[in-house]
């Protein structure tokens, strides 16, 4: 068996000549699909025995759309002449994207080939050894309470099943030997059932139920973490009452999930309960999950990008428990390994995987939110403190595709770069990126939650094209809050709130503002829980409920529309306006 200390070597040997192997990488992708449907067009009488040179030269820069007609030929089942469409390898799935700015997640093939296998193997095994080598495994306790989803699976036309990168693995057909839900407190019924606020309260009730036996707590992303321990100062008092009795009283209809669960509670636990609630009654909820699980080491997930503004709820739940860094892995291919995982989303960096695909990185100009008059680089032509969209070409079939990151080389691991996660790309139409929004919105937070007397919990912004001017507005949900008397210096503060929130936007935003494009900032001051009905129209869609984020700037009408129509309150930065 592989030593962590071993794997962690062949990183090392990776990373030190990461060139060499990034080559090693692109002439073993296109060896293997060289003749595929998808580059025939560019290669041209090269298919099949392109050199790097050439495909570099002749296939252009792509995005999600130059793919969508391949992608629904392929799920529909639709071969012609049997040659590989994007790919040399049979199709074994779809995965759905974690994006959630368009109207329905983006479709990926996803190939569980050799070349596949080796991409993911060693991202996997890396972060696993980062982790052990920090806490390593203890007979005791050593099981985790993880906030994961699988069974939101659908099939295409074709009959070829669509779900979460996440769920692969546990919809597999090794799924009943699999040592990943053997590490898992909930039984498997939890994980592959479809209702997800059932399945977030019963991964909470078996990891109180066996608290003694919890040294992690996990998801994919904080926000995942966030809405699991909101729901459990919601309805602890509930958890503390099945615990007492034994037995489920949630109304779910997935017999199999209850039973299974009925089945790890394991009879009435009075002593439990009382534990239990004596600590959720206390005054201050900071700090609480060490009180809980006393054997818990670490909590894990995504904390960086729109995520970040996640991090300081999650480190009150936290408290002393270090909050681990997850590592840049995407639908498309593993990216970069997160080897200082205690470190702050604002510190999180990523060490570019030199086998996990091909990276080439595209110059990005901050100042006018779009990428550079520049040609793109590999990895040798990065410079220190400059910005890129990531372009990866990888062995399931996406070449030189726009990833749609924006990310920052902060220095280099060996020869591989360090890169720091920035944001999502934003649109050419748009003024204010999701970095600005968070900036933004946490700069006047303090202010807003004061004026307002309750906690802003999430946020989002659109810009409304359909206007002339343009306008930009905002979304604000907040927890436990009326406006039915409406108190004229509440909403003249809150006006003041709106037009400092406006002036703190730069740049293109700024600019536009005093050219008299745009109008003044709206913001909408939303009904609690909104932002999680949207969650639950997104799994209705096909969804992840572990990949799920929600979009921090709304390019869907139907979205906009949604959150506007549960305003509480609507707030205008010009009082003329208002």
């Amino acid at each position: 068996m592989t030593t962590e200390g071993e794997i962690l070597e062949k990183l090392g040997g990776l990373t030190r000549d990461a060139p060499r192997h990034q080559l090693e990488t692109l002439r073993s992708i296109l060896r293997h699909n060289g003749n595929s449907r998808y580059l025939r067009p560019f290669l041209g009488d090269h298919p099949g025995q392109v050199d790097v040179a050439t495909f570099l030269r002749e296939v252009p820069l792509s995005s999600y759309d130059d793919y969508t007609d391949h992608i629904s030929q392929m799920a529909d089942g639709i071969v012609d002449g049997g040659d590989p469409i994007l790919c040399a390898d049979p199709l074994t799935c779809f995965f759905y994207s974690s994006g959630t700015t368009s109207k329905r997640p983006k479709m990926i093939p996803y190939y569980d080939t050799p070349l596949s296998r080796a991409a993911t193997s060693i991202a996997q095994q890396s972060s696993l050894a980062v982790l052990r080598k920090l806490f390593p495994p203890q007979s005791s306790a050593n099981k985790g309470l993880w906030f994961i989803y699988a069974g939101n699976v659908t099939r295409t036309k074709g009959g070829f099943k669509v779900m979460a990168a996440t769920a692969y693995l546990m919809q597999s057909a090794k799924l009943r030997s699999s040592q990943f839900l053997s590490d898992c407190i909930s039984p498997q019924e939890v994980v592959l059932g479809s209702d997800v606020d059932c399945q977030i309260y019963c991964h909470l009730l078996c990891g109180l139920r066996h608290f003694d036996k919890i040294d992690n707590i996990q998801a994919p992303y904080a926000i995942g973490l966030v809405r699991a321990f909101c729901l459990l100062e919601e309805k602890w008092k509930v958890l503390c009452k099945d615990i007492k009795k034994g037995f489920l009283t949630w109304d779910i209809s997935d017999t199999a999930m209850k039973d299974s669960v009925n089945k790890a509670l394991g009879g009435p636990e009075n002593d439990l309960s009382e534990r239990i609630r004596l600590i959720c009654e206390e005054k201050s909820w900071e700090g609480i999950l060490i009180k809980l699980w006393p054997d818990l080491k670490y909590i894990k997930c995504v904390t960086t990008g729109s995520m970040m503004h996640y991090y300081p709820k999650l480190k009150h739940y936290a408290g002393e428990v270090p909050i681990l860094g997850g590592d840049y892995f995407t639908s498309e291919c593993p990216v970069g390994i997160n080897l200082e995982p205690k470190q702050p989303p604002e510190k999180t960096r990523y060490v570019v995987l030199p086998t996990g695909a091909y990276f080439e990185f595209l110059p990005y100009d901050p100042n006018e939110n779009s990428v550079a008059d520049r040609e793109v680089v590999d990895i040798s032509g990065v410079e220190v403190g400059k910005i890129y969209e990531l372009v990866v070409t990888t062995s399931r079939g996406f070449y030189r595709f726009r990833l749609g990151d924006i990310v920052r080389v902060t220095g280099f691991y060996k020869s591989s770069p360090e890169l720091e996660f920035v944001m999502r790309a934003p649109e050419p139409s748009e003024l204010v990126t999701e970095r600005d929004l968070i900036s933004v919105v946490e700069k006047t937070r303090v202010l807003l939650e004061d004026v307002l007397g309750a906690e802003i919990t999430e946020y989002a912004c659109s810009l409304d094209l359909n206007l002339s001017p343009h306008q930009l507005k905002i979304y604000l949900e907040v927890k436990s809050v009326s406006f039915e008397d409406k108190p004229k210096d509440r909403m003249i503060d809150l006006t003041r709130c709106c037009a400092s929130l406006e002036d703190d936007f730069g740049g293109i935003y700024k600019v536009h503002k005093e050219r008299g494009k745009l109008r003044p900032l709206l913001v909408y001051i939303i009904t609690p829980r909104s932002f999680d009905r949207l969650l639950h129209i997104a799994i209705e869609k096909g969804a992840s409920a572990s990949q799920y984020k929600h979009p921090k700037i709304i390019r869907n009408r139907e979205i906009s529309d949604f959150l506007e129509g549960v305003a509480l309150a609507t707030i205008c930065s010009d009082s003329k306006d208002a």
